[in-house]
This record gives structure tokens, C-alpha cells and sequence, in this order.
């Protein structure tokens, strides 16, 4: 049986000042051909993770792809959760909005929480 360390964290969005969680530095990503001009990608904006950089890009990737396909964000929440149960395993939970409130607790290394706009995402991996 293997044995997993879990941490907690409490976080709460905002759309109006795009605040949300806690610690540590930022990091944006943006996806798109820079060649063609592609202005139209909204930057990826991590405010918190614990996961390893390759996850976290891959975390970024699929978000970006989510928000390009995808309007309502039920569906946005349901693509990135399908996507990472997919590549890395289940069980992983998304939840994606403009304002709500959490309190998680997530396998060490499976949490990262973004902004794409003013929509707060929440990736962590439990259970």
C-alpha cells in the first residue's frame, strides 16, 4: 500500500481583486503561436503550487486548452480534471470560478492554484 503526505489549504477568490490565496511567488505562463501575432491567449497566472515544474506546466497547458475550448466553467473544471485523472492517475478535483471559498486537503506535490483573467482554478489531487 502506498503511503501519501497530505497538506491543507484554506484559499478564497475574488473575481474583483483577483486576490485569492496565499504564499510564494507568481509565475505566468501563455500559450499560442508568438510567431502569428496571437494576442488573444489569456496568461496563466500560478499563485500557488506545490508541484514538481514539468506538472505545473503540464497543469498550465491544460488549463490554457480548457479556457480555448470551453465557456462555461463546469465544463472548464470538468476538461482539466478529466485531462489530469487521464495523465497522472485519479483522483483529481477542479474547481474553477470567480468567487468562492475552500479549505482542501491534497496529496504533497498534487495542488496548484491559478488564475486565467479574474476565474480562480483549484487542481488538487485526494483520495
Amino acid at each position: 500500500m502506498t503511503s501519501h503526505s497530505a497538506s491543507s489549504y484554506s484559499y478564497s477568490s475574488k473575481s474583483t481583486t483577483g486576490g485569492g490565496g496565499g504564499g510564494g511567488g507568481l509565475s505566468t505562463y501563455s500559450y499560442g503561436d508568438k510567431d502569428a501575432g496571437n494576442s488573444s491567449k489569456d496568461k496563466v497566472v500560478v499563485k500557488n503550487s506545490d508541484m514538481e515544474d514539468d506538472m505545473k506546466e503540464e497543469a498550465t497547458k491544460i488549463t490554457q486548452e480548457a479556457f480555448d475550448q470551453f465557456k462555461v466553467e463546469k465544463d472548464i473544471a470538468a476538461y482539466i480534471k478529466k485531462e489530469f485523472d487521464s495523465k497522472f492517475g485519479a483522483a483529481w478535483h477542479c474547481i474553477v470560478g470567480r468567487n468562492f471559498g475552500s479549505y482542501v486537503t491534497h496529496e504533497t506535490r498534487n495542488f496548484i492554484y491559478m488564475y486565467v483573467k479574474q476565474v480562480a482554478v483549484l487542481l488538487f489531487k485526494s483520495g
